[in-house]
């Protein structure tokens, strides 16, 4: 551990803070009057000294506030554009100007370290201490802040951002998301212009529904997959977020990040913390896959709960049987998950319920005992079958919501957010329970304990979230309305942490009627998520390309379903690009196609270490061409996959150019072998076709799609 403290009588130089990892660098200086800027964003240099000689390079007009690249710009004293924090003191005084005291590192194991800066106003008792938590191999820096104050009364916090980046290019592209139910992460690229472009939420739980915390920032040209400068950006928060992108009148942009503000005035009490969430970032100078493989590797490392371990692949009953089962209609389900070769079977929703049984969805939520008449003998004896046909049982649960029509709103409807003297508005019917209450927490810590109570072999839980606050109003939060929005997703934290203290090693399912809430808040929590309801292979391609940028694959719960036209084997081949699952009626494919089924999986699990642990590469983009293409490779560049597909059907498309492979060793030779046949189908990939990887990379491989072939998955070796 290092700490140095700032002291302009020992040196009259400016104070430079590296924050620097193996390729990138965030550069700070603190000046003689304790003004803490950013100087530097971009490649390391070799030199640290160096960064001194970087302001002088920029002759840019004069900065009148002279805090314009402030380090956490403060509102209501000098700075002119918007701040990253806000605050109403005990006198009234929206005024906070924040100055360098002091800053340490720390090591935390060989691979990361946190850089600490104190921060603290020279008229009133507040402070802010800047994180910086930096994974060198990685490149990817996670930033946060602690707000503290003395002051004698309570202070108000207006804004409370986790991160104030400041950037220098000639322009800048922004490349941002957008969706709804089923039409998640649709991709949207434009130049930024002056003035202040919003990213963010306001929805409360699923605040992904319409537009993700995610986006990344080209600079000087658009990226590519494989050149430009480019910063990945991503608020680790589950509920109401925050991104503002300025470019002032320097023609500079500053991105700062966090929790939004909106309708959250925070009331903070003396001597107490206000910890932000992370906002992560990553810098490339390589493009834009450099950049996704750097995020992914970190999230496996890191982030993702178990993100270096295994997963279950599973059979879900909810597009075979939705409501509409019984205890002998699953009996036969666990059966077909014996035959099908997968690892579980997930019970999905509707099994619940007795005075408002959940038979569809307007009714039930909250009441979390096994419906009667469905579930005679209880999900134990589910469980139980499940380990005598040689399978995991797994089960879905939605415990944050509330049916109007549940036992639990009739008893506890002060559990409920729910505006008083008001009609109440539903999202799907349904309520959304009061996390910020203690008593709430508890009570949904017993729904998840109270699973493996009765199912002690448990392996599995999708945990669902479907609706968005409406009504936002807490009977526990009384006069504090402000605080619900933040305290509801340290609620649901907490929850959580219980729930992983106390089973760390089950399988969950991050889901909310699809990609309307994976983040990396809680992802920590979590093995994998679910990218959208939308099943459809086709448009599955163009979802999972666009969260592959941002999440590792391991992470991406892919199932094979009834969705779209295409045949069995298209629909296997794109779920496999990922962590494979299944929800079809089994017993109703035809002998072929289970057949088929069945070799997939054996396939899958031979392949599923280097999809699930491997680099992945982007190599022929759906958005811009009538073919996907996408590879994973391992470590020692020995063995991989490649998926491709033929996405347009007009006109004969098919491949006529070769597709170049990349991250291969040029000296290797490598085998490639076409897989995934489906019975009675030959290849038209010669059974001995080997190329180095020089050839691979330059020339390229031609998978030979076509009409009648329009999805093809190729394994390659290395020949030794």
């Amino acid at each position: 551990m290092g700490c140095c403290r700032y002291a302009a009588a020992q040196d009259s130089r400016p104070l430079i803070i590296p924050v620097e990892s193996k390729h990138q660098a965030l550069v700070l200086q603190a000046d003689a009057k304790g003004q803490l800027s950013v100087i530097y964003l971009g490649a390391k240099l070799s030199t640290s000294e160096e960064y001194r000689k970087v302001p002088a390079a920029y002759q840019q007009t004069e900065d009148y506030s002279e805090v314009s690249n402030a380090a956490y710009s403060t509102a209501g004293t000098k700075t002119l554009f918007e701040p990253a924090i806000a605050v109403t003191h005990t006198d009234g005084n929206n005024g906070l100007d924040l100055r360098y005291v002091s800053h340490q590192v720390t090591a935390q194991g060989a691979d990361v370290e946190e850089i600490s800066i104190l921060l603290k106003d020279p008229v009133y008792p507040f402070e802010v201490t800047l994180h910086y938590k930096v994974y060198k191999a990685t490149d990817v820096v996670e930033q946060w802040s602690v707000i503290r104050h003395m002051e004698k009364g309570n202070v108000t916090l207006q804004k409370f951002a986790s991160a104030n980046l400041y950037l220098k290019a000639s322009r800048y592209w922004l490349k941002q998301y957008h969706g709804d139910w089923a039409k998640e992460m649709q991709p949207e690229e434009s130049q930024l212009t002056h003035g202040i472009k919003t990213l963010d939420s306001k929805l409360g739980t699923r605040a992904n529904l319409f537009q993700p915390a995610v986006f990344m920032v080209s600079l000087d040209q658009p990226a590519t997959e494989d050149e430009g400068r480019v910063l990945y950006g991503a608020v680790e928060w589950s509920g109401n977020f925050r991104v503002d992108l300025e470019l002032d009148n320097l023609d500079n942009l500053r991105i700062i990040a966090g929790i939004n503000n909106y309708a959250s005035p925070y009331i903070l009490t003396p001597n107490t913390a206000f910890e932000t969430p992370p906002f992560l970032y990553t810098f490339s100078d390589k493009g834009k896959g450099d950049a996704s493989r750097k995020l992914q590797r970190w999230a496996r490392d890191y982030k993702l709960r178990d993100g270096k371990g295994e997963r279950l692949t599973l059979l879900n009953n909810w597009e075979a049987t939705y409501f509409d089962f019984d205890e002998t209609a699953l009996k036969g389900l666990l059966k077909d998950t014996k035959d099908l070769g997968v690892d579980l079977f997930l019970l999905d929703d509707g099994w619940f319920g007795n005075k408002y049984p959940r038979n569809s969805d307007h009714a039930g939520l909250g009441d979390w005992q096994e419906n009667r008449k469905k579930l005679p003998h209880g999900i134990g004896a589910l469980d139980s079958m499940a380990q005598q046909n040689g399978v995991k049982f797994g089960i879905w649960i939605e415990p944050e919501m509330v049916s109007p029509q549940s036992e639990l709103n009739i008893q506890h409807p002060d559990w409920v957010l729910r505006l008083p003297e008001r009609p109440e508005h539903y999202f799907r019917h349904q309520l959304v329970l009061d996390l910020s209450n203690p008593k709430v927490q508890d009570f949904v810590f017993r729904i998840v304990d109270s699973l493996f109570i009765k199912a002690p072999k448990l392996s599995y839980i999708k945990w669902d979230c479907n609706a968005v606050i409406y009504n936002a109003w807490s009977a526990y939060q009384k006069q504090q309305q402000s605080q619900l929005y933040v305290a509801y997703v340290r609620g649901l934290y907490n929850v959580l942490a219980r729930v992983r203290a106390k089973y760390p090693a089950v399988s969950m399912m991050l889901c909310s009627g699809g990609g309307g809430r994976v983040d990396y808040g809680a992802l920590q929590y979590f093995t994998e998520y679910w990218p959208s309801d939308n099943t459809d292979p086709l448009e599955r391609i163009y979802i999972q390309w666009e969260n592959s940028y941002f999440y590792p694959a391991i992470a991406s719960a892919n199932h094979v379903t009834d969705w779209g036209k295409q045949p069995i084997k298209f629909r296997v081949d794109v779920a496999m690009m990922g962590k494979l699952g299944f929800d079809i009626v089994v017993k109703d494919l035809k002998e072929k196609d289970r057949a088929f089924c069945r070799e997939v999986i054996d396939n899958y699990n031979i392949l599923k270490d280097v999809i699930w642990h491997g680099d992945q590469f982007r190599l022929a983009d759906p958005n811009r061409g009538s073919i996907a293409a996408v590879m994973y490779l391992d470590e020692k560049r020995a063995k991989g996959v490649l998926f491709s597909y033929l996405v347009n059907y007009r006109y004969g498309q098919g491949s006529p150019l070769p597709i170049r492979m990349k991250g291969l060793d040029p000296v290797k030779k490598y085998r490639l072998k076409e897989i995934n046949l489906y019975p009675g189908e030959a290849s038209t990939i010669a059974e001995d076709a080997i190329f180095t990887g020089e050839f691979l990379m330059n020339i390229g491989f031609n998978p030979q799609l076509n009409l009648k072939r329009t999805s093809v998955v190729v394994e390659f070796k290395e020949v030794s």
